[in-house]
């Protein structure tokens, strides 16, 4: 294997995982519905009395998914709200649909939530309807609501749209983990952190769902709207104080976290759960699987590292590298290959274009320089950071082919301008969105060519 064929591989993989990640195939497999029963999992529920169904989608799958629903339910009669970042080619009459905004809220994802809301009025739901929760990564920022309550405090506090979009901006570009930019979003939302369940009390729930956090947190998918909480105010405070935040927030979210610090969201055991049931159809875990799959059947010898999942992205190139020349040096002549998944952190320090997935790759640039060596990173969503691309590649001649055209990967790093180096370079790696997220996916090979022969 040459440099230009490891190149191939990385792609190859990626592209391949990718298609093995619809969303519609795995609802088929996971429920059907015959006879007047919907079946999910193995667990059964009786549509044959009429129940009014609900059907509400929510994320960068949700137009796949809504329609595999209608599919799936037709001839039960059901109506519901989809939120995506798109509008969908084909769309459904039972449906309404709106288009809202990513990584930022927009007017579109305000009226969403208010849709969502007026849908699961307590005045119009009971014990006897059923809502069909249909999850995916990216709701946080698609349905938004600033929380409120009858307080007379909570009155005076008015959120603009300009001022969530700004609230959001600082939460994802401080270096927190998402687990921690969800917990404080999930305490000053209306829609997140269990309290969509909530609205739709006392009604029987269902929640599938595409994972795009760590597996042991499923509650954080979307900032976790029908889930039970486990974060609380308390956790809160600690993620605004650690990254200091509060100074940054505009007037009107401080002036809102005032409010609520006696107002936690509805935790495990709280009865709004009591009939939820929630399914997870795919998560990085899938992503993995395949691309250890299709890379042994390239004559790869590949193992799957997921060990520095939320690590800060330098940390993680550190390791990964070591990581795969270890297994380089334990199998000389063969090529090998590691696989990670997960996100990683990546603080934003300048005003350019990218995100963590091009950041990492060209972090690793000058330390894999002159190396048998090919790092690939990108969204399984299509997208990276505020940027076109959803990844990069780059080899051992990268750092070379930069220098030759007067280019620092250093410089770019500071300013957070790595989609530009890599557009630069030829080494942008692009999919379009690709409405699914199960994460990042990181693909390293070492391959076996003699390397002299190549430059």
């Amino acid at each position: 294997m040459d440099r230009s064929q490891a190149r191939q591989i990385c792609r190859d993989l990626f592209l391949n995982t990718l298609s093995s990640l619809k969303i519609g195939p795995r609802m088929r497999q996971c429920a059907c519905f015959q006879t007047g029963i919907l079946k999910v999992a193995g667990d059964s529920y009786d549509l044959s009395l009429e129940r009014p169904i609900r059907v509400i989608a929510v994320g960068k799958a949700a137009n796949e998914m809504a329609e595999t629903a209608a599919e799936l339910l037709a001839p039960a009669k059901f109506n519901g709200i989809v939120v995506s970042p798109v509008y969908p080619n084909q769309p459904n009459p039972q449906f309404k649909y709106f288009q809202g905004g990513h990584p930022y809220p927009n007017q579109q994802s305000l009226l969403a939530a208010e849709a969502v809301m007026s849908l699961l009025d307590h005045r119009n739901i009971s014990a006897n309807d059923l809502v069909l929760f249909l999850i995916s990564g990216g709701g946080s920022a698609l349905l938004e609501m600033p929380l409120k309550d009858s307080r007379s405090t909570m009155h005076d506090v008015t959120v603009s749209l300009d001022d969530l979009r700004s609230f959001y901006e600082i939460l994802v570009t401080c270096g927190a983990s998402i687990q921690e930019i969800n917990t404080v979003r999930k305490h000053l939302s209306a829609v997140k952190g269990g309290r969509l369940a909530h609205a739709a009390w006392p009604a029987s729930q269902i929640t599938l769902y595409v994972s795009d956090v760590p597996e042991h947190l499923p509650s954080m998918v979307a900032s976790g709207p029908t889930m039970p909480d486990e974060s609380t105010i308390e956790d809160c405070a600690n993620v605004l104080s650690r990254y200091g935040l509060l100074d940054l927030l505009p007037g009107s979210i401080r002036m809102l976290w005032q409010c609520v610090q006696d107002t936690e969201t509805p935790k495990p055991g709280h009865p709004c759960f009591t009939q939820s049931r929630y399914y997870c159809l795919m998560s990085n875990r899938d992503g993995i699987d395949k691309i250890l799959e299709l890379a042994s059947n390239q004559g790869l010898l590949a193992e799957a590292d997921i060990s520095c999942d939320d690590w800060d992205f330098r940390g993680a190139a550190d390791y990964l590298i070591n990581r795969l020349e270890i297994l380089q040096k334990l199998h000389p002549g063969r090529s090998v290959a590691i696989i990670s998944g997960g996100e990683l952190s990546c603080p934003v320090t300048g005003s350019g274009m990218g995100g963590r997935n091009q950041a990492f790759v060209l972090d690793c640039v000058a330390k894999i320089a002159g190396k048998l060596i090919v790092v690939l990173s990108a969204g399984t969503d299509g997208i990276d950071g505020n940027s076109p691309s959803c990844g990069a590649i780059a080899d051992g001649t990268t750092a070379y082919r930069a220098a030759s055209i007067g280019l620092d990967p250093a410089t770019f790093l500071s300013q957070s301008d790595s989609f530009h180096f890599f557009k630069t370079v030829g080494d942008e790696f692009t999919t379009g969105p690709t409405g699914t997220n199960v994460r990042d996916l990181r693909i390293l090979i070492g391959y076996d060519a003699i390397y002299g022969a190549e430059l």
